[in-house]
């Protein structure tokens, strides 16, 4: 009978525990969705990068409501309907507390009516089409620039720096493709830069010789391209095969180690207008780009920047809403102050981050080498500042 009191003891014991032990090990969970196939997951894979340094720094130092922070992965491919697949997984299945995601504007557009539906905070550090935060929706926020920032505070420059009389626009047919063209556009145009030629191709398209043919005859003195790693590459070195030799200036991947590794000599030269280069200055991101180099072998680019401040943002916002509950969290990035390698971001009303700075770039011995920074703001107060 004692042996049997003894072993009833041990069983309550170890039953009694075992909530506690699960609820040691629970985690926080934020919903992840990039590409991380197909012709973008070179840069969906970077920004995951950066997620995953942010989570394992933040980790170590006790994690987020004393509980670890746990990143649930998704491939959304850059696909509207592969990012909303996603979501709905990520959401009803692996109950997230919030979403990262979807990196190219049009999988994000797809997502924000999902995180609407679920009342669920939904960041997104990558997408710039100008109007994602125009939209209404409660719970997105944006930690990225837009097209219309960049080309508010870069068109000047660029026109006046590269001499522009007439310029040629080629982007990916898509929402941040066709954002970039219309906003530099616009915005060169009313610089007196006549737009002689525009184009858009599909995501992974390896054959741009008829496009090119265009290029060379419209008279262009520059050509303005919004492209990511693998289609930039492609295209970039089809300019050279092709005998093109003019001015190329654009947003997307031009000033990753990823982009200049694949294209080699024939990136030389080329302009970006970049929210985050590794060579920026101060304390911050020197330590950022140490610790980002000695995890992956190659300093940070802008995704993994972007991956990296997203992430930060939210286990900072969870932390000040004290708990999971998504509206406490939504609430909770209102009110974000974040020192990040590349400045301060804090939110205007609609979700739009800004405070943080951004950079003209020209590759110069494989190496982006900041020509102009500017600090981003609201249009109304955005200024530039020489470097």
């Amino acid at each position: 009978m004692r042996a049997l009191r003894c072993a009833q003891v041990i069983a309550i014991s170890v039953l009694g525990t075992a909530p506690m032990l699960a609820l040691a090990a629970e985690t926080v969970k934020i919903g992840v969705i990039q590409p991380l196939t197909g012709s973008v997951a070179y840069n969906g894979k970077a920004d995951v990068n950066g997620a995953k340094l942010a989570m394992e720094r933040r980790n170590a130092k006790g994690g987020v409501l004393g509980r670890p922070v746990e990143l649930v992965i998704e491939d959304g491919q850059c696909s509207p309907a592969n990012s909303v697949n996603a979501a709905e997984k990520l959401i009803q299945k692996d109950k997230v507390a919030v979403l990262s995601g979807a990196f190219c504007s049009s999988a994000t557009a797809a997502v924000m009516p999902v995180a609407e539906k679920y009342k669920l905070p939904f960041l997104t550090g990558v997408s710039s089409k100008a109007d994602l935060t125009e939209k209404g929706n409660a719970y997105f926020f944006r930690s990225a620039e837009t097209d219309a920032l960049l080309a508010n505070a870069f068109a000047k420059i660029l026109a006046d720096n590269l001499k522009l009389k007439k310029v040629a626009y080629i982007g990916v047919n898509d929402d941040w493709g066709r954002g970039g063209v219309e906003e530099f556009s616009k915005d060169l145009a009313a610089r007196g830069v006549e737009n002689v030629l525009t184009e858009y191709f599909d995501h992974g398209t390896t054959d741009f010789y008829t496009l090119l043919a265009k290029l060379r005859t419209s008279g262009a003195d520059g050509v303005f391209v919004a492209a990511e790693t693998q289609d930039g590459a492609v295209l970039v070195k089809q300019f050279k095969e092709f005998g093109i030799d003019m001015k190329v200036f654009g947003v997307g991947s031009w000033a990753t180690s990823d982009f200049v590794n694949l294209v080699g000599e024939a990136s030389e030269g080329i302009y970006a207008a970049v929210p985050y280069v590794a060579s920026l200055p101060g304390e911050a991101n020197t330590d950022f780009v140490k610790t980002y180099q000695a995890q992956y072998g190659q300093a940070p680019d802008k995704y993994a920047a972007a991956g990296y401040n997203a992430t930060n943002i939210l286990m900072d916002a969870i932390e000040r809403a004290g708990s999971t509950d998504a509206a406490s969290i939504r609430d909770a990035l209102k009110a974000t102050d974040y020192q990040a390698p590349n400045g301060r971001y804090r939110f205007t009303a609609n979700g739009q981050a800004y405070g943080f700075n951004a950079a003209l770039v020209q590759i110069e011995g494989k190496q982006p080498r900041v020509v102009e920074m500017t600090e981003v703001q609201p249009p109304s107060t955005l200024t530039a500042r020489g470097e």
